[in-house]
């Protein structure tokens, strides 16, 4: 299940973040915002590199921009793999996505917490990381639905409804459990 679940999460993240790019450059063109160069900074001190300009300034943002996004997709993965799938289960990874980037940012002094950014930043942002959150859990829920349903999923369909009491399923019930 973990390669299953690795790949088709690099494949999710890949694609959530090409919407997402697409997205992002559409909007600029409509306000004409410039692009930000805060996932290249933000790259440049994670690995004690040089502030780059012109090519190398904009390779670093796009290698930060992207690998982030695709590294994450397989825990998005894993989550509709264990059955949390829908639209609940990508706002919640959406959460993680911006998360992710802000501990980023602030740990290398080259973001600030989003509630002291203007309030139309922060909902571009916003905007961007769901469109990022909700394709990528898209495409992981439709990869993960050809296996069928997760061991939280078969869990929920033992005692239908909202219930409390509802035991765990059996062991041998969930595949790739030790013992």
């Amino acid at each position: 299940m973990w390669r299953q679940v690795l790949g088709e999460g690099l494949v999710a993240g890949a694609v959530g973040v090409t919407a997402m790019t697409v997205a992002e450059k559409l909007e600029q063109r409509l306000t004409g915002r410039p692009d930000s160069h805060v996932p290249a900074r933000t790259l440049e001190r994670l690995t004690g590199a040089a502030e780059a300009s012109g090519g190398r300034l904009r390779a670093d943002n796009l290698a930060m921009h992207y690998g982030q996004a695709v590294l994450l997709g397989p825990l998005r993965s894993l989550m509709a793999h264990v059955g949390l799938r829908g639209p609940a289960a990508s706002a919640k990874f959406s959460v993680i996505r911006l998360t992710t980037d802000q501990v980023l940012e602030n740990a290398t002094g080259v973001g600030a917490p989003p509630p002291t950014w203007p309030r139309g930043e922060l909902a571009v942002d916003l905007v961007h990381k769901a469109v990022y959150g909700f394709v990528t859990g898209w495409v992981a829920d439709l990869l993960a639905a050809r296996s069928g349903p997760g061991p939280g999923q078969r869990h929920a369909a033992a005692a239908p409804g909202r219930r409390s009491g509802a035991g765990p399923l059996p062991r041998d019930a969930v595949p790739g459990l030790p013992g």
